[in-house]
């Protein structure tokens, strides 16, 4: 009679163990996931929003994660955010890097500490084994993609204010390389090349200086969209038509809505997608309901002309409303 009584109580405790386990991690004995997220702030552009926006929405409690985030447009105070999620344990970290370099540390302490890594938007200049994946846009893509576009358009003479975003992102080494080689082939020439680190107000004065210098130009290449909206304020203050029939030929990149509405009034002339949608793709590579065959998962993108762009392109690939 012990034996059994014994026997009872041990399987009433084993099953509330189970119970208690499967209770604690919201069902299925799965337990919560830590990831710590590094990344650019949603402050930075229409295009940040929607790429925090949408990390946020992926890894939530709802769906089984515990999620930890830090936003920065500095390197150092993004390392120290990294140091600071090994520290406290993450089970994964995931990184949009503010530059492309120091990293190498920080994710051989993140290795060694059992911790996996995942790279989203942007590369960084690691050996691949310190990373699970990267899920990124082709950088350098997108800027012989928008190069390409604007050797299409046969003009006469190229006169271009080159606007670049962040010194050192993945994002502007990318789409600076393939108008950089234009210039040094003296196909285009460089009206002043300067960044205004992705803000709308420091591209509105980078093209008043170069009114104001009074040096021609015909083309403006801004690196976001926010910065090709500031160029093109300065434009208009100054009256100098711009868009579609207009003197001055304006590019953005990363397809806001609201810029996208911008080339099809005629405005602009060309918008290169950058694709923020990278959360899923990472998450489903985490529970395992997906795996990859190459380190480097690329999204695809597209550019589109002001000439062709259609209002269902905008709803389909517009970012924002």
């Amino acid at each position: 009679m012990k034996k059994l009584r014994a026997l009872v109580i041990a399987g009433v405790l084993a099953l509330s163990c189970v119970v208690t386990a499967c209770g604690a991690a919201g069902g299925g004995g799965s337990k919560t996931i830590k990831v710590g997220v590094v990344n650019n702030p949603p402050s930075e552009s229409g295009y940040r929003e929607a790429n925090v926006k949408d990390m946020e929405s992926v890894f939530s409690a709802e769906n089984g994660y515990d999620l930890k985030t830090s936003y920065s447009l500095k390197n150092d105070e993004q390392l120290q955010a990294a140091q600071g999620f090994i520290t406290e344990g993450v089970d994964y970290l995931l990184i949009s890097a503010a530059e492309t370099t120091g990293w190498d540390e920080v994710l051989k302490k993140a290795k060694e500490a059992g911790i996996k890594v995942y790279l989203f938007d942007r590369m960084i200049d690691v050996d691949e084994s310190l990373y699970e994946a990267a899920v990124v846009s082709d950088m350098a893509k997108e800027g012989e993609t928008a190069v390409n576009w604007l050797l299409d358009q046969k003009l006469d003479v190229y006169n271009v204010i080159h606007i670049q975003g962040a010194m050192g992102s993945d994002a502007q080494i990318g789409r600076t390389g393939a108008l950089d080689a234009q210039f040094a082939a003296g196909t285009m020439n460089k009206v002043v090349q300067q960044t205004a680190t992705w803000d709308e107000a420091e591209a509105k004065k980078i093209v008043e200086s170069v009114i104001n210098s009074g040096e021609d130009f015909n083309v403006i290449y801004a690196e976001n969209d926010g910065m090709a909206k500031g160029a093109v304020a300065a434009l208009d203050e100054a009256g100098i038509t711009h868009g579609v029939d207009g003197k001055v030929i304006v590019m953005g990149f990363d397809c806001n809505k609201w810029a996208l509405r911008e080339l099809l009034a005629g405005n602009w002339n060309y918008d290169g997608q950058c694709s923020p949608f990278q959360a899923k793709i990472i998450s489903d590579l985490i529970k395992g309901n997906t795996t990859s065959s190459t380190k480097k998962i690329i999204n695809e993108e597209k550019g589109f002309d002001a000439k062709t762009l259609t209002q269902s392109d905008i709803d389909t690939y517009g970012l924002g409303e």
